[in-house]
């Protein structure tokens, strides 16, 4: 289908971003990498009547050691982050999860900035940044503020960012202790059917799940029971715990509590647990 008919700004910096998003309202969406918005533009589901394409902004591309954590700008490619030697050595997760992503014409395109603001349960580095434990900046008329990461997806699709909000910054803690992402799809391109993200972060274990629910989300009971001692496989058991997963053509709810059991089984394996 051809998208419904709108405006298009292109500015030529953040603070011109945010004035445009603040005068257009809920009418703006903006444009990154366009792999999320566009498709749903060409089906009518997002029908803005502005778009603010800050695709060339790179003022927020790229990837910093700031100390404790890694910061990490939202307009930063799949495959820049994915071969970035500061993220391969200092949070090899989200490095390893970006190589993961699509095929090389989304990883090209595709920015993490534009993927966690789209909040798909069914993506893979929403996941990664939940297991982490990480945090999210957000610009808006009255400046930044920080957003941690399991106060930010909030429904399927739904974000903590208000409609004058741009997402600037993900940062995350420095990570090398032991890390692993297992899903489980039908080819390798395509969305995680379930996906399990287990990051080992100063002392602690991070348990995040894919696509099980309308967000991504934390497998609370697991990263509870090895903190209490548990075994992984006995933690692992637990992974399905409180989960309402969806039902379409890929599974039933009982396949992803399944899978979501299995996969944690072996991520936390792989992660050396």
């Amino acid at each position: 289908m051809i998208p419904a008919s709108f405006d298009y700004v292109r500015p030529g910096s953040l603070d011109e971003a945010v004035s445009a998003l603040a005068e257009h309202g809920d009418e703006a969406k903006l444009l990154a990498g366009g792999h999320s918005l566009l498709p749903l533009m060409k089906l009518r589901l997002a029908t803005p009547s502005v778009l603010v394409d800050i695709g060339r902004l790179g003022e927020l591309s790229y990837v910093n050691d700031a100390g404790d954590h890694l910061a990490i700008g939202a307009l930063t490619r799949h495959h820049d982050l994915h071969h970035d030697p500061v993220a391969m050595h200092h949070a090899p997760l989200l490095s390893f999860v970006a190589g993961r992503i699509g095929d090389p014409q989304v990883r090209h395109r595709g920015t993490i900035g534009g993927s966690i603001a789209h909040a798909d349960p069914a993506s893979d580095l929403p996941a990664a940044v939940l297991a982490l434990g990480g945090t999210l900046v957000a610009r808006g008329p009255g400046g930044d503020r920080e957003i941690p990461a399991d106060r930010f997806f909030q429904g399927f699709l739904e974000s903590a960012l208000t409609p004058e909000e741009v997402l600037t910054e993900i940062r995350v803690p420095k990570a090398t202790a032991g890390h692993a992402y297992q899903k489980f799809v039908r080819r390798a391109q395509d969305w995680a059917i379930v996906g399990s993200v287990v990051a080992r972060v100063d002392g602690r274990v991070g348990v995040a799940l894919v696509n099980v629910g309308p967000t991504p989300v934390r497998a609370d009971a697991v990263e509870t029971a090895l903190a209490g001692g548990a075994s992984a496989a006995e933690a692992a058991e637990l992974a399905a715990e409180g989960l309402e997963p969806p039902a379409d053509n890929n599974a039933t709810p009982e396949f992803r509590r399944h899978l979501a059991r299995v996969l944690t089984a072996r991520a936390l394996a792989e992660a050396g647990l």
